[in-house]
């Protein structure tokens, strides 16, 4: 056995040997049970004198014989060593051939033997065994995470391909629709989309190889230089237990002597790492490093691998860096900290290896590896922000320098919220999302990325609301079309357009007016605009209602014309029940007892318009009590045109309420043109929060939404609007 001067080690010179190298180290670890039981059988043997202990060698020789090779250089060495042996194994052949030549024995010796050598084989067996499983939890902990990179690669790639074939789609579209001016600010909305998601991509394209990289030349070689120190250490302690037997027998019988001072310096011989050179010698063989990752073009989106840098996605990019960059130096110094503790645990273990320092060497080795493990977690993390921050800088530069970044902070809204960005609302019974803290801006966590880094402050109340008007507006407006179509475009109307656009379908109000005289063309009664349907969120019900401009046949174009356009007519009258407060948009505020004059009788959404006085707008149809039809005498208003039609949501014009107000029915949830649908409960059902219904089998519901793809369908009982399984409800 010959010594080196720097012994090489399992992760310089193996590199991601760690499957064969771990069975190599199971077999020696399991091979000290091999011993353990030949101490056992040789104390008892010890009471039987030679005869037995002569058999016993001859039987262990044998053992020794057919595990040879599999000892020395493993199960698949790429190089058979012949009859050459591992250090160790030239060791035990001596102290077997040591065993033959002591015939006699006594009691005593065999019990030395038992509790000085065969219970610490046994125990220290058991505490490698548990090392080494925890390496081969962490190698296959660290293998999952580098095929967890390359499958999160393969997500984003196939994102991005799905986000290249929007694009293609949107194209396609864009081409044979009619409003090209809509279908082309959406079909720019999704280029910036693809040219997100391929940034994503080439990020995530550099950690991914990054990690494949740290994995394959530190972390796995970390792994096998430990599990070479295991077993260097298994050699270790086996030589202190083989020494400590050697000694029982010298003190023994001093006969033979001359025997066990030749096998003392074999094991004196055995250096630890003499093994582990053998078995390197026999199973280095030539690594092929796997090939970097690289982009690859979406097959409907022929591209290259440079980086979009257009003002869309220098936004993206600076809060992506923004972000990267906040947490690097706190992963550094993390990081610095962690490898400072380690180094300090790996001095306590070389002083404790020394006998310098005493403590349990297994205990210190187990912290170690838990502090390693520590370490690679923050250190992966550091990894991914550095090269985040590395590519983006490459690719724009520093953007991150002159932002006012916003301080967003998670939120629930508990109410319809509409995002800043896209204009579109926050939807979801837990509607996830996110807002600044110090001017109130408020965004999807999708839109969270895509938000300009600039923050004015922290802002007043008021200054937060006008700053969130500007902003929904300004998102509207990428809803609207970028251009007027001309009247050539257009097709022929028999009325104006008088419906203002609307944020994402939920304006909080419309304008109603006329100016001017009517032309001819627009003599015919227009219908009404359709009203969208209430928004329910966390079971509050909020109700959003658009009304249409009035009919032309409510204009007077000629003096001595009467309200309604004819010469004569009838209107219904009627007389408010109970005392109703205008909840929102469109609706009226009258008090109990008061004459009304019903303009829309009910359709069955549960609300009739009426007039009070000057005013018009929308109440319960419970609330309301209706006379029959009278006739009413034409009237001469003397004016050309009827004024702009109002509305107040105060009911400042109406009387005070009696001091004892009789409380109403319930209120209908829905108040648009649809007949009202009903489901009912095919089986019972425990509500699970506040912000669901609990149902009864055969009991009845309003059915206010349909279910959107989540399972869920909103309904209405006793006034209170919740959520229901869609499965256990049916139409009815």
């Amino acid at each position: 056995m010959t010594e080196v001067d720097v012994a090489p080690t399992f992760g310089a010179e193996l590199k991601d040997g760690f499957k064969p190298a771990n069975a190599w180290v199971s077999q020696g670890i399991q091979w000290l049970d091999e011993i353990q039981a030949f101490y056992r059988e040789r104390a008892a043997i010890e009471k039987e004198y030679s005869a037995r202990l002569n058999g016993l060698a001859k039987k262990y020789f044998e053992k020794k014989n057919k595990k040879s090779a599999s000892l020395s250089v493993g199960d698949t060495p790429s190089m058979t060593p012949g009859s050459l042996e591992s250090a160790s194994l030239t060791t035990w052949s001596t102290q077997l051939t040591t065993v033959e030549s002591r015939a006699d024995q006594h009691e005593k010796y065999g019990n030395d033997l038992l509790s000085q050598v065969a219970e610490p084989l046994k125990v220290i067996a058991a505490r490698f065994e548990e090392l080494r499983k925890r390496h081969v939890e962490y190698a296959e902990k660290l293998e999952k995470e580098r095929d967890s990179s390359y499958a999160d690669l393969r997500k984003v790639k196939g994102k991005y391909d799905s986000v290249c074939q929007e694009v293609e789609s949107k194209r396609k579209k864009s081409e044979g629709m009619f409003d090209k001016a809509k279908t082309q600010n959406a079909y720019q909305q999704q280029i910036i989309e693809m040219n997100n998601a391929k940034n994503t991509y080439l990020i995530a394209i550099n950690v991914t190889n990054k990690q494949k990289e740290k994995y394959y030349y530190e972390y796995i070689p970390e792994v096998m230089d430990s599990l070479q120190d295991l077993s260097e250490f298994r050699t270790l302690k086996l030589n202190g237990l083989w020494s400590l037997a050697a000694q029982l027998e010298a003190g023994m019988l001093q006969q033979s002597s001359g025997h066990i001072d030749r096998m003392s310096q074999e094991i004196t011989r055995n250096l630890p790492h003499l093994d582990s050179m053998m078995y390197i010698r026999h199973n280095m063989g030539a690594f092929n490093e796997p090939a970097d990752k690289t982009f690859e073009p979406s097959p409907v989106w022929h591209d290259d691998d440079a980086m979009i840098v257009d003002d869309p996605a220098k936004v993206f990019l600076r809060n992506v860096l923004n972000k990267s960059k906040s947490q690097l130096g706190d992963l550094r110094r993390e990081v610095d900290k962690k490898r400072r503790e380690v180094e300090g645990v790996k001095r306590i273990k070389q002083r404790v290896r020394e006998g310098t320092e005493k403590k349990d060497e297994v205990s210190v080795v187990s912290q170690l590896f838990a502090m390693q493990e520590d370490l690679h977690q923050v250190d992966r993390k550091r990894l991914t922000a550095e090269v985040e921050t590395s590519t983006i800088t490459a690719a724009v530069g520093d953007v991150t320098l002159g932002a006012r970044n916003h301080n967003f902070r998670s939120q629930t809204f508990k109410i319809p919220t509409n995002c800043d960005l896209c204009g579109e609302r926050i939807w979801g019974l837990t509607a996830k999302g996110f807002d600044c803290r110090d001017c109130g801006y408020t965004c999807h966590s999708k839109c969270e990325m895509k938000v300009p880094a600039e923050c004015p402050g922290e802002q007043s109340k008021e200054d937060r609301k006008k700053l969130k008007q500007e902003r929904q507006e300004a998102a509207n407006s990428l809803l609207k079309p970028s251009g007027t179509p001309s009247t050539s475009e257009l097709p022929d109307l028999s009325r104006s357009n008088t419906m203002n656009s609307l944020s994402s379908g939920y304006a909080a109000s419309a304008q109603r007016s006329l100016s001017g005289p009517m032309s001819p063309t627009e003599e015919a009664p227009p219908e009404p605009g359709p009203r969208p349907t209430s928004t329910i969120s966390g079971g509050t019900l909020k109700k959003n209602r658009v009304v249409a401009p009035p009919p032309a046949a409510y204009i007077s174009e000629l003096p001595g014309s009467t309200p309604n356009g004819s010469s004569g007519g009838t209107e219904q009258k009627g007389k408010i029940l109970y005392g109703f407060d205008a909840a929102g948009d469109g609706e009226l505020t009258v008090t109990e007892g008061r004459d009304i004059v019903v303009l829309e009788p009910d359709t069955g959404s549960g609300w009739v318009k009426v007039r009070a006085g000057f005013k018009e707008g929308l109440v319960p149809a419970s609330y309301v009590e209706v006379f029959p039809a009278t006739a009413i005498a034409p009237q001469n208003t003397g004016q050309s045109a009827r004024p702009a039609s109002t509305y107040s949501n105060s009911g400042s014009s109406i009387t005070s309420a009696p001091a004892v107000r009789k409380k109403g029915p319930a209120v209908a949830p829905r108040r648009g043109a649809k007949k009202l649908k009903y489901v009912e409960a095919l089986y019972d059902y425990t509500a699970q929060s506040d912000a669901e219904h609990s149902m009864a089998e055969g009991e009845r519901f309003v059915l206010i939404k349909e279910d959107p793809g989540d399972g869920w369908v909103e309904v209405e009982k006793g006034g209170a609007t919740k959520s229901v399984p869609a499965s256990y409800v049916q139409v009815v």
